[in-house]
């Protein structure tokens, strides 16, 4: 089970604010390019799961994920995650053909399979996605993602943080932007959730 704090920022002058001020803590940034997939017949979005492919800096990094019943309350998203490396060049060939995620020798694929049920050449179908910067800090003791998420239709700012003891961290995290006169609000949804809806929130 993944629990993160999730944190929106209103624009992206807060945004900037905020990666000032981390700034000395800085440890990477990502590129992502973020791309959803479902069964050809909903399999996988009838049960509240998804299937997304993120690549890392230009394809130097492939993820599979398969999350599922993602719960979000008052900032704290619950989301059931399993996720593996996967080959750029065969990411790359699965999201011009959809088709072949079906026959990827992989764990996180296999369980697509086996306990959602799809399967066959024509058995999934590509959703599109979204592209994201993301700025990983290292404080005071917490690991934060700090996002820029370009939507065709809007780029959405939003903090988030895995951590033990989300409410502790998400106190800390609200204590921080309250003393720098940074507004933010509780996320309501997922970037997925947002990008299904088009429309941001």
């Amino acid at each position: 089970m993944e629990v993160e704090v999730k944190l929106r920022l209103p624009n992206a002058d807060s945004h900037r604010r905020v990666t000032a001020l981390l700034a000395p803590f800085h440890a990477a940034t990502y590129r992502q390019r973020n791309l959803f997939f479902d069964g050809a017949e909903s399999e996988l979005s009838s049960k509240r799961a998804v299937l997304r492919l993120r690549f890392y800096n230009d394809d130097e990094r492939c993820v599979v994920s398969l999350k599922a019943k993602a719960v979000l309350v008052d900032g704290v998203s619950h989301v059931e995650e399993d996720e593996e490396d996967l080959s750029p060049r065969v990411g790359l060939d699965c999201v011009a053909e959809p088709g072949k995620l079906g026959a990827v020798e992989s764990r996180v694929l296999g369980r697509v399979r086996d306990e959602f049920g799809v399967k066959g050449e024509k058995g999934f179908v590509g959703l599109g996605g979204f592209g994201n910067i993301r700025n990983v800090y290292e404080w005071k003791g917490l690991k934060l993602e700090v996002d820029e998420t370009r939507f065709d239709f809007g780029t959405l700012y939003e903090i988030e943080c895995e951590s033990g003891d989300p409410d502790e961290a998400k106190r800390v995290l609200e204590e921080f932007l309250k003393e720098n006169g940074i507004d933010y609000s509780y996320s309501l949804m997922s970037k997925f959730a947002i990008f299904r809806s088009g429309k941001l929130p």
